[in-house]
């Protein structure tokens, strides 16, 4: 798929937008933020569906979060955690919408995640998040916890891993909803309207699925990078 690229000099160096995501970027925050409104608009002890649903879904990685690295610390990562889940379910979920009919000069109006920008950009911010809060809990001993004379090999592999997490974040999410988005795509092309339905309904699960993996592998970065061990 080609992006709608715009092109522009910033301090005498060209620079590249992909219009068509950084758009579909902001109705996903605008739409994430309308129905954080919704729900918090009439906060009651006799819950509303919707925010039966808000609460859930709290609720949820909250009991991760504790599990993975203790109260004290899930209070103070749920945040990320959270913004995490609802942004990537929500821009996948956009993308299953039949807005492809709306034809751009370039580009299409599809999920922001099937652009490798976005989603290295997401992966990028988790690892930057994640080493910060290493260091400021152990200190730079973070990226030496198994170095020693029988740790050099387990030192040389954590270092590695802090380069090859944000890649593979990345790819994983960006490969998984593309995939999908051509594959409906091709049988909306090809055949009628229902032979698609299946595959679209496949999508709503995968949609789902790539943005709890995204998550919670995000959590794990986390709970290990503050633990002392």
């Amino acid at each position: 798929m080609e992006h709608w690229v715009y092109t522009t000099s910033l301090f005498g160096h060209s620079v590249s937008f992909n219009v068509d995501t950084i758009l579909t970027m902001w109705i996903t925050m605008i739409l994430l933020i309308i129905l954080a409104l919704c729900t918090t608009r009439k906060l009651d002890m006799v819950p509303t569906k919707l925010q039966l649903v808000g609460e859930g879904i709290i609720k949820y990685f909250n009991d991760i979060a504790k599990t993975s690295m203790g109260n004290d610390n899930a209070q103070k990562h749920i945040a990320i955690i959270l913004t995490l889940f609802m942004f990537i379910l929500t821009a996948n979920l956009f993308g299953q919408l039949p807005l492809r009919l709306i034809h751009l000069t370039s580009g299409e109006l599809a999920s922001p995640n099937n652009d490798i920008n976005m989603t290295a950009a997401m992966a990028i911010v988790v690892s930057i998040y994640y080493i910060y809060f290493g260091v400021k809990k152990n200190g730079f001993k973070f990226f030496f916890k198994g170095f020693g004379i029988d740790g050099i090999i387990i030192t040389l592999v954590d270092t590695l891993e802090l380069f090859v997490r944000p890649f593979s974040l990345a790819l994983r999410l960006f490969a998984n909803i593309l995939a999908g988005e051509l594959l409906v795509s091709t049988f909306l092309g090809l055949f009628s309207v229902f032979l698609p339905l299946p595959f679209m309904l496949f999508e709503l699960f995968v949609a789902l699925i790539q943005a709890l993996v995204f998550t919670l592998l995000s959590t794990t970065y986390i709970s290990m990078a503050i633990q002392e061990e």
